[in-house]
């Protein structure tokens, strides 16, 4: 095996196994099987292009191509160009699969499904870092600086899994750098040789640096220095790496946990993290759709899920188990029989755009119809998508209940259960004092835990000065809520967050839920939801009545009617009913309404467009670059096989001349030797009109040498490989007979191969070659009785797929060649004195 070869194997795996650390963050890890045979791929064309060989940039660039190649086969193959060249389509995957890839790495905690998007990324990630490392290592011999990509890799999987890193993924990947060193030291060595310089009972070391006993041990000492360097460094750079947190970026503890399958539990992305940015979003665009069966739709809150940790620094979710849904959810926690309910039926579209690992849903949901893989959070009564599943394009069916106790039901609820107590109403330590002191102060004189709830609510909304802002810091921490609480500006998260944190310290059980508010009527009998729907708040629980929705945020959404003055407070409230005749049938996907103005399409308020692949959506016009490009294709098709005959018929007519270029210089007539006034004559074949001159004899050799050559060729052609060990006369002995061109048929070919022979003989042997008249003519005759005698499938053959073709193939090699060698000695003329005095200078060291 050589050098290079022992050390493109050795970056292969120093690569893979350095990218075994980032198998523990994703599941399942079937991805690196894939990346591990990309690599080998792009590893095996690197080798065979440093045996052409090409220039070392060459070689980079032809290995990044065949690395685009191979991910635009795996990600992108139907958008491509024959499934593997990247057209502009297969851009415009590659781009959509990386923003969602950002996305799940921000909505999922360790270890994340493997998407599509997430795949993409570790595997083009893989790809990238085994082509830094095989350039550095193999194309550039230089192995040491091909551990920093490699500790990049392992240090990007250790921040990943916050700190966590297995200690045997960094063993196996240090195992693979070190491994990598040593095969760099012993290719050099190999490349040097084994030098002796003393005895082995010698004391002292020789001029290069050798040990005694001559083993020129200096290198090897040298990889080990630089081995252990680069262990430290990355055993060190992972430690000093800042801690990341939420979703994929965050540690363990931050997501509502990992993994799936009955009972276990999925890790999902927290909504508040987006909140801010989606409500600040430029442009308006429909999330969803919706139809329901209510007549009164302004408390149909579409909830995603409930933070109910509070730890001073943000509101969260734990990690809870989660189930298969069941086909009846089971009956709200703490609703009572006695407290009036109302079942709803809703029928929800969500566009293509919008991609959310939790499920809008009315609250609280009885029964929920959906295709595709989602799981049941039983504590918190909410929909989690499992392995990657999102609410992109999906539609499904909810039924929910509409809870509506009265006030006397709530101001009279019984203690809430001792479980709930102790998980919704601690508060962190670093709490600021002032925010019980305003809950007190605020709910002063109220007797009952519904009465400080509403005196909260009311407070925020209406009495307490607070303005609507989305422009301020979304901090949700301890400090923030009293920041927020001194400040009164802000949006959804502070009011949801502060009363929460409020309603704690007084002993209520208290929660944060995130979702939309109920949107805006369309055509259709429809409800539009957008991104300015979004919305966050708290939920408070009454025995009886369970997890009761609260309002105090000014302006956004809809106070509950249970927390209103005027309801009365010894009847039950009045639901709206269901209106039998109102058809809660699925709507339309969501898109853009019909009477939208241009100007209104311009700015994006009428909806985000129907995703793509709906069924009914029209087609777009191809782009100018598409045409072009599937035009490109359809002429390379075409034109491919075409190729050879192509470059065949060209030869032809260069060697014999179907063209004459007669350069004229000066006005001399006759023209005597040696001077410029002569006619010149290009040499070809088929030239009569010979060149006076200094350059003549080369003219008819050229003209000679050219006409036996397409001789030669037109018999390889047709089934005569050429011999180039035998004479010119037994040459065309042997294509006479071979090519049976002795017969009638052929019409004088043999003649024609002998004359041809016999002028190269002059060109070869004569002191002083003359010229020879009708050279070309003689080939064309010699190609015309090879034709006449070969059987059709050989004359297609010589027509379509010409043998001496391949004669391209080998000018490209040795023009490649030539470029080598160019390139090398322009090296060593500039690099030799460099080289020198680093010599010099290390003698002087050593």
């Amino acid at each position: 095996m050589s050098g290079r070869t022992r050390l493109a194997l050795c970056a292969f795996a120093a690569t893979v196994l350095a990218a075994g650390a980032l198998s523990p963050l994703v599941e399942p890890a079937t991805w690196i099987v894939l990346a591990a045979f990309l690599v080998g791929v792009q590893s095996g064309v690197g080798a065979l292009t440093r045996r052409v060989p090409l220039a070392r940039p060459l070689t980079v660039a032809v290995q990044a191509i065949v690395a685009v190649l191979l991910l635009t086969l795996c990600f992108a193959q139907e958008q491509a160009l024959l499934g593997v060249v990247p057209g502009p389509d297969a851009w415009v995957r590659f781009g959509d699969l990386l923003s969602s890839g950002v996305a799940d790495v921000g909505r999922y905690a360790a270890p994340a499904p493997a998407t599509e998007g997430i795949k993409l990324m570790l595997v083009g990630g893989v790809l990238l870092i085994g082509l830094l490392v095989d350039a550095l290592a193999v194309t550039f011999r230089s192995a040491a600086p091909a551990g920093l990509p490699l500790l990049a890799l392992y240090s990007v999987a250790a921040a990943l899994s916050g700190g966590d890193a297995s200690w045997l993924w960094f063993l196996l990947a240090a195992s693979g750098y070190l491994l990598l060193l040593l095969a760099e030291g012993r290719d050099r060595l190999s490349q040097w040789g084994r030098v002796f310089g003393g005895s082995p009972q010698a004391s002292a070391r020789t001029a290069g640096g050798l040990e005694p006993g001559g083993g020129p041990q200096a290198p090897v000492r040298t990889g080990r220095r630089i081995g252990v360097l680069a262990l430290g460094v990355a055993l060190a750079v992972p430690a000093a790496l800042p801690s990341l947190n939420g979703g994929l970026l965050g540690g363990a503890g931050d997501g509502p946990g990992a993994g799936s399958g009955g009972g276990g539990e999925i890790s999902a992305v927290n909504p508040v993290v987006t909140l801010q940015d989606t409500l600040n979003q430029p442009e308006k665009r429909e999330w969803l759709k919706y139809k329901t069966n209510t007549p009164d739709v302004s408390g149909m809150y579409l909830r995603l899920m409930a933070l109910n940790q509070f730890d001073g620094d943000s509101w969260k979710f734990s990690k809870r188990p989660v189930t298969d849904i069941p086909d009846e959810l089971p009956t709200p926690d703490g609703l009572s029989d006695s407290v009036a309910t109302t079942e709803v039926r809703t029928n929800i579209s969500v566009a293509g755009s919008y991609r959310q690992g939790w499920l809008p849903m009315p609250f609280p949901a009885a029964k929920v119809e959906v295709g595709g893989k989602w799981r049941y959070d039983p504590a918190r009564r909410t929909i989690i998508g499992d392995h990657g599943q999102t609410t992109s394009g999906l539609q499904y069916k909810v039924t929910s209940l509409v809870v509506n106790p009265t006030r006397e039901q709530l101001a009279n609820a019984p203690a809430a259960p001792e479980e709930v107590l102790k998980e919704y109403t601690q508060v962190p330590a670093q709490l600021p004092a002032d925010v019980r002191q305003t809950a007190l102060r605020v709910t002063e004189g109220a007797t009952s835990d519904y009465e400080r709830a509403v005196k909260l609510q009311e407070w925020f909304a209406t009495k307490g000065g607070f303005a609507y802002s989305t422009r301020v810091d979304s901090g949700g921490g301890a400090a923030g809520i009293s920041r927020f609480l001194k400040s009164k500006q802000g949006f959804c998260v502070h009011f949801s967050f502060s009363m929460a944190a409020m309603a704690r310290t007084l002993g209520i059980p208290a929660r944060v839920a995130v979702g939309f508010t109920s949107g805006s009527p369309v055509s259709g009998g429809a409800i539009s939801v957008t991104n300015r729907d979004a919305h966050a708040w708290p939920e408070l629980y009454f025995e009886g009545a369970g997890w009761t929705r609260f309002e105090p945020t000014p302006g956004r959404g809809s106070a509950p009617d249970y927390t209103q003055a005027q309801t009365p407070a010894d009847t039950p409230s009045a639901p709206a009913q269901p209106d039998p005749s109102s058809s809660a049938a699925a709507p339309a996907a969501p898109s853009g309404s019909p009477s939208c103005s241009p100007r209104e399409q311009e700015l994006g308020e009428c909806g985000a467009a129907v995703p793509t692949g709906t069924p009914g959506t029209a087609e777009q016009d191809p782009s100018l670059l598409t045409v072009l490009g599937w035009s490109l294709a359809a002429v390379a098709l075409v034109l491919g096989p075409l190729l050879p005959m192509l470059w065949r018929l060209r030869a032809r007519a260069r060697r014999l001349g179907s063209e004459r270029h007669v350069r004229t210089a000066g006005k001399t007539a006759g023209g005597a030797p040696g001077s410029s006034g002569a006619p010149l004559v290009e040499p070809d074949a088929s030239s009569t009109v010979v060149r006076s001159g200094p350059g003549a004899a080369a003219d008819a050799a050229a003209r000679t040498l050219a006409a036996w050559r397409e001789v030669c060729d037109s018999a390889w052609d047709h089934g005569i490989p050429p011999d180039d060990s035998q004479t010119p006369r037994k040459a065309a002995a042997r294509i006479v007979r071979l090519g049976r061109l002795d017969g009638d048929a052929a019409n004088g070919a043999a003649d024609a191969v002998h004359r041809v022979a016999g002028a190269v003989e002059q060109v070869l042997y004569a002191p002083a070659p003359g010229p020879v008249a009708g050279l070309a003519e003689d080939a064309r005759r010699v190609s015309s009785g090879l034709a006449a005698q070969a059987s059709r499938g050989t004359r297609l053959r010589a027509l379509l797929l010409p043998r001496s073709s391949v004669r391209v193939v080998w000018a490209l090699s040795e023009r490649w060649a030539a470029v080598t060698e160019q390139w090398a000695a322009t090296r060593d003329r500039f690099l030799a004195p460099l080289a020198d005095q680093l010599r010099r200078f290390a003698r002087q060291r050593g």
